[in-house]
């Protein structure tokens, strides 16, 4: 690929909590260098899923128009999005052709129609298959073959992955970005884009779990010797610790998300016994005093249902015990609760680790894109550029010169391990390896994307 002319690819991270657009391309070290970067406070959005269209783009708007100020010489026309919320669903199913021409090799063609045939397969009535994702290929009785393209034989088949999603939650998604002036390139399961942006070829190879924990839910994407073994939603996300503490503790939510950021542990054990959060009081009312052991109580209750739903996920799959050597990889903005690595190890006898989106990101960046609440969208990006460079989809768009910012650009060379976050008692919360080949072992050349899925005679432009 030549960086001259590499377009430039947008992420949109949808999220409960959170709206995220990134513009970024790739240097020529295969890097990605960030281009522009804004958020906003999502609305209207509940669990991952769009309710409230009209408020998911006034949140869409807000956050595009922080990119532009970080960088006026950005255009955005078109965008990878992020899809994700409770209607997700998949399953596991089989299938295979007898070959016309057995005496020839196996061509590309012929896995593009075994591949085609199972958007045939039976899911409920409402639902939309939105990807479909080859596992294990077999050709006559040869088992486990990852690319059975050159090989020969009079029957070829596959298990596959196939993730399902709520049709009217698919349109609602569509219909903001449209309204927002944008084109969706495509529709991409998030747990698979924030896997992309944080694992290694490694990784992969030797088995992981990666949980995703956002807002509204948590999302697990299981990888056993190359393959993506299952996904899942988990319908409990960093939305429902703030509710829980809110009710618990009788405090205001804005409150609950500020201790629970600041002060809160998933390990109740690891919190001191002694140490108490002042809440001022409401109109003219006494203070409140809340002890921080009580808090991450709270926490560690709600974070242990979420391992909870891991367990019985890997289970079902039968990767349970010792046979993911790569442990568990936490990302997502619910990753960084104190002790969380802790507590996983503990709930799931799995060694754990935050997944950090730097693996494929240019250094010298500010540490705010290096958290782990970017990797979805940065995993968008790679699904962009994975999709350019095997001409997947068309990219029109001219190469233009664009720099990165300087407000982007990282000003403080210090290791990160030299600096020493505050500690304090009370406060008042009311003020405050080699390259990557991610979507070329998952991905799958389809002739009909998502998009085109919902393309109907009778629909407008807003």
């Amino acid at each position: 690929m030549n960086h001259n002319e590499a377009p430039i690819i947008v992420g949109l991270d949808i999220g409960t909590t959170k709206i995220a657009v990134i513009a970024g391309r790739k240097n020529e070290f295969g890097k990605l260098e960030i281009l522009g970067f804004g958020r906003a406070n999502s609305n209207g959005v509940e669990h991952g899923r769009v309710l409230n269209i009209d408020q998911t783009i006034k949140a869409i708007h807000q956050a595009l128009q922080n990119c532009f100020s970080s960088n006026p010489e950005l255009e955005i026309s078109e965008v990878y999005v992020g899809i994700a919320g409770q209607h997700i669903k998949s399953l596991q199913t089989r299938g295979d052709i007898v070959r016309q021409d057995p005496e020839n090799e196996i061509q590309q063609s012929e896995i593009d129609i075994l591949i085609e045939n199972q958007r045939k397969t039976f899911i409920p009535a409402g639902d939309q298959i939105i990807d479909v994702i080859s596992q294990e290929f077999y050709v006559d009785n040869i088992q486990n073959i990852k690319h059975p393209v050159g090989y020969n034989g009079v029957k070829v088949g596959a298990n596959f992955h196939i993730i399902t999603g709520d049709k009217n939650a698919i349109k609602n998604i569509k219909r903001a970005v449209e309204r927002s002036n944008l084109v969706t390139k495509d529709l991409v399961l998030q747990p698979l884009a924030s896997a992309s942006a944080v694992m290694s070829d490694i990784d992969m190879e030797a088995g992981v779990a990666i949980l995703d924990i956002g807002g509204g839910t948590s999302d697990l994407a299981v990888f056993y010797e190359g393959i993506l073994k299952h996904t899942a939603v988990i319908p409990i996300g960093g939305e429902n610790i703030t509710l829980d503490i809110r009710k618990g503790l009788g405090v205001l939510k804005q409150q609950a998300e500020a201790m629970k950021v600041q002060f809160g542990s998933a390990l109740a054990d690891e919190a001191k016994a002694n140490a108490f959060i002042t809440i001022p009081g409401l109109k003219g009312m006494p203070a409140k005093e809340i002890s921080v052991k009580n808090l991450a109580q709270i926490i560690q209750a709600r974070m242990e249902d979420i391992f909870d739903f891991v367990t019985y996920h890997l289970k079902q799959v039968g990767l349970d015990g010792k046979q993911l050597n790569g442990g568990v990889i936490l990302t997502g903005g619910g990753s960084q609760l104190k002790h969380l690595i802790q507590l996983t190890e503990y709930a799931t006898g799995l060694n754990a680790r935050i997944g950090l989106p730097t693996e494929h990101l240019a250094p010298n960046h500010i540490e705010e894109l290096k958290k782990p609440m970017y990797a979805t969208c940065l995993g968008l990006i790679l699904k962009g550029y994975n999709d350019y460079e095997h001409q997947y989809k068309e990219f029109t768009e001219k190469y233009k010169k664009v720099e990165i910012p300087e407000s982007l650009k990282e000003k403080d060379t210090k290791e990160e391990n030299e600096t020493t976050p505050e500690t304090t008692q009370t406060v008042d919360v009311t003020q405050r390896t080699k390259k990557l080949k991610f979507w070329d072992t998952i991905g799958t050349r389809l002739k009909q994307n998502i998009i085109d899925l919902f393309k109907e005679e009778n629909d407008k432009s807003i």
